[in-house]
């Protein structure tokens, strides 16, 4: 007898990722599995009684988004906090930091978020002189959207105990003034940490990227104030249409709290974690930590598989790692956060155990320590299929470019990041990266013209989560000079790179990214044909429907 389908989603422009079957009209579904994808008329044969229909009024119907870069307890705690997001200038800032500091008498430290490092004009720095200005007596802070630097107040550098400096660790940096006092910027999470530790969560949330570690001492009040903050983020997630994510916090607090609401109410989105490996942790970790996670957190909806590291900072704070000086600063090049032999140990160790490495690397020079490192593990242990990463690339040496097809490394990228992409101003990166690297910076053609595979993902909450704003900011994305080329994607890859190519990568291919009979039932209903919208409206472009291991996650 026919299998009855649980749902049918007619009426629609199915682009499955299935190179077998690329387009359709009509999905069913049974139980958490795709039953089949066809025209109407074939899934109507699988319609009974009991079966829901959903009509997509013409509109795409894809594979759940699968976000492959992003960190999900910062993202979902920083929905509580005040977004500078495209805000220029003083009188702004102080008009949102003394309203949000009205609304929220009770917070003993004030966190904002997205204050671009052009926040007062192009060649002012926000310093903790100017936040006194407006707030002398709370404690503030402000991130830049990267995360990487942040700026206190003189109260809040009090309050941390870094008023007159400390010494943070390579690659962090408490900036000092000619005063001879702390001047408010914090360079890396070192220097941030003894600030935002008097956030109502403790800072919490930042420590599986800040130290890979785990809260000490924290009360069944605060974590079920902390899951309640996830379950708040989870829920956003799915609102946009996400259905996979593969959140970069190695942290086993995290983890943790995703089971426990996994055996409780259920995950809304499929999560994969990895164990975050830090300069001053010993080899063993990896085989003692990271390889005891993949054992105990192992299944289809939550998964810890993976090792996680970051070799340089960002650009704009000098702590991005280049083969050549910065131009605006000759002698700077940054310093790297793992010796090369180091790192090379690293890779070679997680690699033997069967482990898939990802490392930040934002400047040339730190893109080419990874994959020296890849390329030490290959000689050590043999070639496998690794699907190692390197996340963000954001400049990579053009001698450097056909080595990830070689090394069968995968380029993970953001198309939020670019200057001049989400609201991001061109300066100072342009001017510190100088105009000899543009043609290598942000260089997602000239990668996958090269051989290397792509994902795409956000890196939220650096970035709006939102996947139809990402692919818009793809697709619409304009070169930096006249002349230069033209590094987007087509549609359709960078559909893959958001969908299929996140499934690859997490070694899921076999059951999903795809919308394929017996796969799992993972798919995005949106409001419109994005074949047929303008690219710079394809952010306007909604989901309606999110299905999620074959539940109803989201329904506008």
């Amino acid at each position: 007898m026919q299998t009855e389908a649980s749902f049918i989603i007619r009426n629609a422009r199915v682009l499955t990722m299935d190179e077998a079957n690329p387009r359709a009209s009509a999905v069913a579904v049974a139980g958490n599995r795709i039953l089949a994808v066809g025209s109407e008329a074939q899934i109507d044969a699988f319609s009974g009684p009991d079966t829901h229909v959903i009509d997509a009024k013409g509109a795409t119907v894809l594979p759940g988004f699968n976000e492959a870069h992003m960190h999900i307890f910062g993202g979902s705690a920083e929905l509580r906090e005040l977004s500078l997001y495209g805000m220029k200038g003083f009188d702004a800032l102080d008009k949102a930091l003394k309203t949000y500091a009205a609304d929220y008498p009770e917070r003993q430290l004030l966190i904002a978020q997205h204050a671009d490092y052009t926040i007062l004009s192009d060649d002012e720095r926000v310093t903790r002189h100017h936040l006194d200005r407006i707030l002398p007596d709370r404690a503030v802070l402000i991130f830049a959207p990267d995360h990487h630097t942040a700026w206190a107040n003189t109260l809040a550098l009090k309050m941390g105990g870094i008023l007159e400096g400390r010494d943070v660790g390579v690659g962090n940096e408490i900036v000092m003034g000619d005063d001879g006092l702390a001047n408010g910027e914090l360079r890396e999470s070192n220097a941030i940490r003894p600030v935002s530790a008097l956030s109502e969560t403790g800072g919490r949330e930042m420590l599986g990227v800040g130290t890979g570690g785990d809260p000490e001492h924290v009360t069944a009040e605060q974590r079920a104030g902390d899951i309640e903050i996830l379950k708040e983020g989870l829920a956003y997630v799915a609102s946009l249409g996400i259905t996979s994510v593969q959140n970069m916090d190695g942290s086993l607090y995290q983890l943790e709290m995703l089971d426990e609401i996994e055996k409780t109410v259920g995950l809304p989105v499929r999560m994969r974690m990895p164990f975050h490996m830090k300069n001053f942790m010993p080899l063993s970790d990896i085989e003692t930590k990271a390889a005891a996670w993949r054992d105990r957190f192992n299944s289809d909806r939550l998964r810890s598989d993976f090792v996680k590291l970051f070799m340089d900072g960002v650009t704009e704070s000098g702590t991005a790692v280049f083969v050549d000086d910065y131009c605006h600063q000759p002698g700077l090049k940054g310093d790297p956060l793992f010796s090369q032999e180091h790192f090379n140990d690293v890779a070679i160790t997680a690699d033997k155990l069967g482990l898939p490495v990802a490392v930040h690397a934002i400047g040339d020079g730190a893109v080419r320590m990874v994959l020296n490192g890849y390329e030490a593990a290959i000689k050590a242990n043999g070639k496998r299929d690794s699907r190692n990463r390197i996340e963000h690339i954001e400049v990579v040496h053009p001698d450097d470019i056909k080595r990830f097809k070689e090394l069968g490394t995968v380029a993970s990228m953001q198309p939020t990041h670019p200057p001049g992409s989400a609201g991001l101003p061109l300066e100072p990166y342009l001017s510190y990266i100088g105009e000899d690297r543009w043609p290598y910076a942000f260089a997602w053609r000239t990668l996958v013209d090269a051989g290397a595979p792509i994902v795409f993902a956000t890196d939220w909450p650096v970035s709006p989560l939102d996947p139809m704003n990402c692919i818009q900011c793809a697709m619409s994305r304009e070169v930096w000079k006249e002349g230069m080329k033209d590094e987007r994607l087509s549609l359709h890859e960078t559909l893959a790179a958001y969908t299929k190519n996140g499934a690859w990568v997490e070694f899921m291919e076999d059951r999903k990214g795809v919308l394929k009979p017996g796969y799992l039932a993972d798919i995005v209903v949106l409001n419109a044909d994005v074949e047929a919208t303008d690219f710079t409206k394809l952010a306007t472009v909604r989901p309606v429907t999110t299905v999620c291991d074959g539940k109803v996650t989201y329904q506008a």
